[in-house]
């Protein structure tokens, strides 16, 4: 397929990478993400990069989160639970494991990049999120850039400054160190800092590297691909973060990111290299444990 993102306008252009911006798609007319479809692919997919999550929420917003097993469920039966409970699933690494979905994702950034003044791409991760018409997504934020590029249902996104009020330099640090993961702690009045898009099928969205955000469904089954990037500039980031938590955990002075230059970030993304080959900072968030099985003792939302 060609044209895959419509053309853009200066303002978004302009945006892109820096402030928040929705953008068209055309992903739908490959037909990859009808039901039964999607029931094949979560027949095959494999166990290791299929995540079933289910939170739940208190009136304040602060969330707890279950994560299962698919067990003897079928493809088909895992579809149907996701549509009349509040589970998500996600399919990591799917411009591998469904293999289709590669070239479509390559070319949708071969769009993007026609149209982002700069953007180079040196990485693309995939991930299919088939998510319950109640589901909700909390508050946080990802190491990588990402596109969301929305294609069944409706859901709604709050998307907050990269600030140190939201989105601390410290817990950057942490979720490239593993010592938490990408969740974050969240209070309602951080919503007047938002902007709010509803995403309805063939609309993408995009945000500044490290933006927090979360998600809600809007009464309706959803399907999303969220794709993972890295660029040049965003490894090096990352990179310095995770050598910057090394050193702020040897009591060393670190500076705001913001504020060091562009060969000091270099440096210490070298450094993170050799840093994490040392593994010097234990993995906390290795291991979930998955405390339902679907069809078994899952929570009665979560059954098929």
């Amino acid at each position: 397929m060609s044209d895959l993102i419509a053309a853009w306008s200066p303002e978004q252009k302009n945006a892109f990478g820096k402030t928040p911006i929705t953008f068209q798609h055309r992903l739908l007319e490959s037909r990859l993400f009808e039901d039964e479809t999607l029931a094949r692919v979560l027949d095959a997919y494999p166990a290791e990069l299929y995540d079933i999550n289910l939170f739940d929420f208190d009136a304040d917003g602060q969330h707890t989160m279950r994560t299962g097993a698919r067990g003897r469920r079928s493809g088909q039966e895992v579809l149907e639970g996701v549509k009349e409970g509040r589970i998500w699933v996600q399919l990591r690494r799917a411009e591998a494991w469904y293999p289709q979905l590669g070239p479509l994702i390559e070319a949708a950034f071969a769009g993007i990049a026609g149209q982002a003044q700069g953007f180079k791409p040196i990485q693309l991760n995939g991930q299919l999120i088939l998510s319950a018409p109640g589901a909700k997504v909390p508050f946080h934020a990802d190491a990588p850039g990402v596109v969301l590029f929305h294609l069944r249902g409706r859901k709604r996104i709050w998307i907050y400054p990269p600030d140190e009020t939201h989105m601390p330099q410290k817990g950057m640090e942490n979720i490239l160190l593993k010592q938490q993961t990408e969740d974050l702690p969240y209070r309602r009045e951080m919503d007047a800092a938002a902007q709010v898009f509803d995403l309805e099928p063939g609309l993408a969205a995009a945000w500044p590297l490290h933006a927090p955000h979360r998600i809600e469904n809007l009464g309706t089954f959803n399907v999303s691909l969220s794709v993972d990037y890295q660029t040049w500039e965003s490894r090096l980031i990352n990179g310095a973060h995770y050598a910057n938590g090394v050193l702020r955990r040897w009591g060393m002075p670190v500076a705001a990111m913001d504020k060091t230059p562009a060969v000091a970030r270099a440096g210490l993304w070298a450094a993170s290299l050799g840093l994490k080959r040392a593994r010097l900072v234990e993995d906390r968030i290795k291991g979930f444990e998955r405390s339902f099985e679907l069809g078994t003792d899952a929570p009665s939302e979560a059954r098929p």
